[in-house]
Order: structure tokens, then C-alpha cells, then sequence
């Protein structure tokens, strides 16, 4: 039986541009007790306005671009835990509760949303195409067996200023996920729904946009690892024996993730209640 433990406060950055419409019920489905840092980077609908009237704090990043506006997003939290998740209510926020919860627990270090695609349009050929190119790329790059890039994640705030990243267009998210696996970080994987987004895409809307992201990620991925850093690849089983050790092989997974690669058990799937609640709102 595992024993409850309460939810440490988290800041959650939320990179935005142009979602009026969206926000409202992405604010709406922060954890209490959260602070929402809303990351305006040029919207013209009133963004920022809707944004401050929930209950966000907002914060401008006048240069384009979503590593731009994460990396803006970093710097203004505070907590000793920072979320981010897209700001177009195709990720549900309320579901990042467990990701927290392994970081405080010592169980993980960077933890990442693996998208399953809930609803028509919710993942489009071209998008999913792009992202299954980037992972088998950063599966050679860092031999972590991740599935997904998805922008759902959490870790802690100092660790994640000490990795230094520097992308400032579609490559932040991958740039985090390899300075961390260079870095020894335990990378861990938890399934969420995904579900169609509202409004068009900035970056993955099109063919076009998608191989441009692909274009920059690919650059991240062609980078040497930082001298004094060691491949992942040649850590993973140092990392799987002391996790195994500490936690026992049931307990690891208790959570529903994969972590390092490892599998979680087939049973164990992520609860629908969010994906039904959400779907009510793509009734309007």
C-alpha cells in the first residue's frame, strides 16, 4: 500500500500566442495552490488580458519563438518545481499532479507526457510523422527508450537553469530532454491524453512548419555532448540496478510510467476522467 503524500506547490509555465479562446479552461484546470505563469509572446487577441484577469501571472517575450517564450517562463518561476504545458487545451494541466509527485518522491528527475491521441484531429499524420523522427533520433542520440517529445513535463527549477539551454526556437523542449540525459538524469515517461487542439497550430499546423521544427531539432540532436559528460546510453543499466534497489521493481511503476525505457505495466492505464471532462468543453 502506498502511503499519500501531499502535493508540493509548482509553478506552471505556459508559453502563449494567441490563445484567447483556450484559456479559460486551461487556467481553469491548474492545481490548487499552483501559480500559472502565462508566457505571452505577441499575441494580438487579448491573450494577456484574459490571462491576468484569471489569475495568471504574466510575463512578455517580445522575441519569437517557443524557446523563447519557455525559457522566459523559467526564469520568472519560483517554486522549486516548474510544469510546462501547452497553452492550446490539447494537454490537460490537472494531469500533471503524478510528474510532481515523482520528483518529490527522488523517483525521477525529468518528467515527460507521452501523448495518446484522444479524437478526430488530435494528432495530425504529418505531426506525429515529425515526432516519431525525433524520437528514434533521440533514442540513438541519448539511448533512453522515450516515445514522445511532448511539451507536458516537469522538473526541478535549479536543475533545469544549471543544464544551460540555449535553443530559443522548436528545439527547446529536445535540448532539454538530451542535456539531461547527458547530465545522468532519470528520464521518465507518463501517459496523458491528447486531444485536438483549439485554434491552428503555429508550429505544427502544416507540413511546412512541422519539418521546420524537425529541421531545428535535428540540429540540437547533432551536437557533441558537453565535455565532462558521459553518453546516457552508458548509464542506463548503473541507473536501473540503483532504482531497483531503492524501490523494488512493483513500486517503480506504481505510478503508470516508463521510466528509462522501462515499461509500464499493461494494466496500468492513465484515468479518462480528465479526457471525458475535456471533451465536454470541445462541445461550445
Amino acid at each position: 500500500m502506498t502511503a499519500s503524500f501531499p502535493l508540493p506547490r509548482a509553478d506552471l509555465v505556459l508559453p502563449c500566442l494567441d490563445e484567447a479562446e483556450a484559456l479559460p479552461w486551461v487556467l481553469g484546470r491548474v492545481p490548487a495552490g499552483w501559480r500559472a505563469i502565462v508566457v505571452d509572446n505577441g499575441s494580438t487577441d487579448g491573450s494577456d488580458r484574459i490571462a491576468r484577469s484569471l489569475g495568471a501571472t504574466v510575463v512578455y517575450e517580445p522575441r519569437r519563438g517557443f524557446g523563447s517564450a519557455c525559457h522566459a517562463g523559467l526564469l520568472a518561476a519560483e517554486a522549486e518545481y516548474v510544469c510546462f504545458c501547452d497553452c492550446d487545451a490539447s494537454l490537460d494541466p490537472a494531469l500533471l499532479d503524478p510528474f510532481v509527485r515523482l520528483l518529490a518522491q527522488g523517483r525521477a528527475d525529468l518528467v515527460l507526457g507521452r501523448r495518446r491521441a484522444r479524437g478526430r484531429g488530435a494528432w495530425p499524420a504529418h505531426a506525429r510523422a515529425g515526432n516519431l523522427a525525433l524520437a528514434r533520433m533521440l533514442r540513438r542520440r541519448t539511448g533512453l527508450a522515450l516515445r514522445d517529445l511532448g511539451p507536458l513535463r516537469a522538473a526541478r527549477r535549479a536543475e533545469l537553469l544549471g543544464l544551460g539551454l540555449t535553443d530559443r526556437r522548436s528545439g527547446y523542449p529536445l535540448e532539454m530532454v538530451v542535456r539531461a540525459a547527458d547530465e545522468g538524469w532519470r528520464v521518465a515517461e507518463h501517459d496523458v491524453p491528447y486531444l485536438p487542439r483549439s485554434g491552428k497550430s503555429k508550429v505544427t499546423g502544416t507540413w511546412r512548419g512541422t519539418w521546420q521544427a524537425v529541421r531545428d531539432m535535428r540540429g540540437v540532436l547533432a551536437a557533441p555532448p558537453r565535455p565532462g559528460t558521459a553518453p546516457a546510453r552508458d548509464r542506463d543499466r548503473e541507473r536501473f540496478d540503483d532504482d531497483r534497489e531503492r524501490f523494488g521493481d512493483q513500486d517503480r511503476l506504481d505510478e503508470g510510467d516508463r521510466i528509462d525505457g522501462r515499461e509500464r505495466r499493461p494494466e496500468e492505464r492513465e484515468p479518462r476522467e480528465a479526457s471525458r471532462a475535456r471533451g465536454e468543453v470541445r462541445g461550445r
